[in-house]
């Protein structure tokens, strides 16, 4: 026993912490989201099923390097999404840029007019 210690303390130990929520003191508070889907607000809930529903309309016609690219910055915005609640403004910027590329595929397509629609166009 340390000789500084005039009465005994209580024994502490913290073991792994990691995935845990600590909140400590009277009006603390704490909020755990592990591994739980990020939340979204309507307006990015609709572009998300827009964007799925696009990404599956393009799968039906001819593919293009023009059509592959689109796919792939929908698959990313979809990730996006999915990761963190929302998607960037420079993701988003990407897919106008791609949607106005192909204003061809736009008239055609419902789902892009959708699409382009939400972000704006």
């Amino acid at each position: 026993m340390n000789p500084a210690m005039t009465h005994e303390e209580p024994n502490v130990r913290i073991g792994d912490v990691s995935h845990s929520t600590f909140a400590i003191g009277r009006h603390a508070r704490a909020e755990a989201h592990h591994g739980g889907p990020a939340q979204r607000d309507a307006t990015t809930e609709e572009l998300l099923e827009a964007v799925r529903a696009l990404r599956a309309d393009l799968s039906r016609v001819r593919q293009s390097e023009q059509t592959a690219r689109l796919d792939e910055a929908l698959a990313d915005t979809e990730d996006e999404i999915g990761r963190t609640g929302a998607a960037g403004e420079s993701r988003l910027g990407r897919v106008r840029e791609l949607l106005a590329d192909a204003q061809a595929l736009t008239s055609v397509l419902a789902s892009a007019g959708t699409v382009a629609g939400l972000l704006g166009m």
